[in-house]
């Protein structure tokens, strides 16, 4: 049997001592509203029970009643009572932990279907091609939606292991009538239809995803009782009333709203009254906001902003109020010692190794290459030899022309060569002042041109016109 993980059971198939399947899962954050059972060990020290949990389709579970005493495990394949036929699912816990879940959950005692049996290898295969079609079902009952002009959004479909029945979970805002989307669904797929309505957390429920804060959903996870949350709770935490970062991704207020605001009700109770002014010889300080956890007020000068705030503990706040009730004044609040908020001394270690730099993982800038500086003003210069080799040519300075005494003899003996064909190109100045020759190249005529290299010669930039290469002699003056 194949992984069922991508049809929302997060589970895969091994073999059980006789040949039945069972479903293991691999982890459990795969499963939708997992248990972990902390007593799976201890079960031969507990009383038995015949209450199994079954859980099916993502969010959907069940509990049954184990009337044919079969040895069940955890993630063992049933058969189960469904009305009509029956259904196929996954054993999820067992032993006395069921009943804690049943007292969570409010389920009924007399509500207990039947377990008929271990699920035989025909009814994998059966549920399994259901499986496969309720993608189908879905892109297609959601186009029958809309060209009956229904206001509502189909989010799921679950079918029933012996494929004769379909639930369809829906979100809509007011009352459908859809008994006319009901006749053509029966129509086409030959089936029973169920429809189930639903609201956004339990859909952002079934679909699953990651929070703000980077685990999993917690109606994924493991909350299953929605209660109302309103901007109460975020005003008593002193959080920012932001719809954007209140609102989960369901739309609605975010459930762990309510976590936490019993505890800074409990923590508010010892604080007084925000409306209370503070009498001081610099002015009346006015309420701006206070941290509840650490139990800290914040005052300020200005009722319009808060600008230069004073951080005073809660236990002095009452002292000061208790002394204006009595006419008296304190000097002022910056002085007082026993109020002020020191801050917090910085942790005492070294940033050795570096790992608290935002840009560790950055990479590192090109250091510059020092032949690349002050490239528009140089001259190039080289030799015939240097030109047969490779197009690059030596570059130095305008200071640095006159050549080292090493170089001598090597120009000499190249001077005694006779041109070769590929010397064509170059250009020769005659010495002019007693200089010697300097020999430069002609970039126009593509010899050793580099690639993109679009600049004038050097003869150009430097002010120097380009002459026929044995220039007139200038002419003496007549003598009057």
């Amino acid at each position: 049997m194949g992984c069922c993980n991508s049809q929302h059971r997060g589970c895969f198939t091994i073999e059980n001592d006789d040949n039945s399947p069972r479903y293991q899962c691999a982890s459990a954050s795969l499963n939708k509203l997992n248990v972990h059972d902390w007593l799976i060990d201890l079960h031969q020290h507990y009383p038995t029970d015949d209450l199994v949990e079954i859980r099916f389709k993502n969010t959907r579970k069940g509990f049954f009643q184990n009337v044919n005493q079969l040895k069940l495990v955890q993630g063992d394949v049933v058969a189960v009572e469904s009305s009509p036929g029956h259904d196929i699912g996954v054993v999820s816990m067992v032993g006395p932990l069921v009943k804690e879940q049943i007292t969570k959950t409010g389920t009924r005692e007399n509500e207990f279907k039947k377990i008929y049996r271990k699920a035989k290898p025909l009814d994998i295969e059966k549920w399994e091609a259901a499986q496969k079609l309720e993608e189908i079902t879905m892109l297609r009952s959601r186009v029958l939606a809309r060209e009956l002009n229904l206001d509502m959004k189909i989010g799921d479909v679950e079918f029933q292991g012996d494929k004769t029945k379909a639930i369809f979970y829906y979100i809509a805002d007011e009352r459908v009538d859809f008994r006319q989307l009901i006749k053509h669904l029966a129509d086409e797929f030959k089936i029973r239809i169920e429809m189930r309505q639903i609201g956004a957390r339990q859909e952002a429920g079934r679909i699953g995803g990651i929070g703000s804060c980077g685990r999993e959903l917690c109606c994924s996870g493991w909350l299953t009782n929605f209660n109302s949350v309103s901007t109460n709770a975020a005003r008593d935490q002193e959080m920012s009333l932001n719809p954007q970062k209140l609102a989960g991704q369901c739309g609605k207020l975010k459930c762990c709203l309510n976590f936490e605001v019993d505890v800074y009700k409990d923590a508010r109770k010892q604080f007084p009254d925000t409306n209370v002014i503070l009498d001081t010889d610099d002015g009346p300080a006015y309420y701006q906001k206070s941290d509840v956890l650490q139990g800290i007020m914040w005052y300020s000068f200005n009722p319009q902003s808060a600008v230069n705030l004073t951080p005073i503990k809660v236990e002095r706040v009452k002292e000061i109020i208790s002394l204006n009730k009595s006419g008296k004044k304190v000097k002022s609040l910056n002085d007082i010692e026993e109020g002020s908020i020191k801050a917090k001394p910085e942790p005492d270690y070294s940033n050795i190794v570096g790992q608290d730099s935002l840009t560790r993982f950055d990479k590192p800038k090109r250091k510059p290459n020092p032949r690349h500086k002050n490239r528009g003003g140089e001259r190039r210069e080289f030799t015939p030899n240097s030109a047969e080799k490779s197009p690059d040519v030596s570059v130095k300075s305008s200071e640095t022309r006159e050549q080292t005494p090493q170089n001598k003899p090597v120009q000499q003996s190249q001077s005694n060569q006779k041109p070769r064909q590929d010397q064509k190109n170059e250009q020769r100045i005659e010495p002019q002042n007693g200089q010697k020759p300097e020999v430069h190249f002609n970039r126009h005529k593509g010899q050793g041109q580099r690639h993109g290299d679009n600049r004038r010669p050097n003869h150009q930039r430097e002010g120097q016109s380009e002459g026929p290469k044995n220039p007139p002699q200038t002419p003496t003056p007549p003598n009057s």
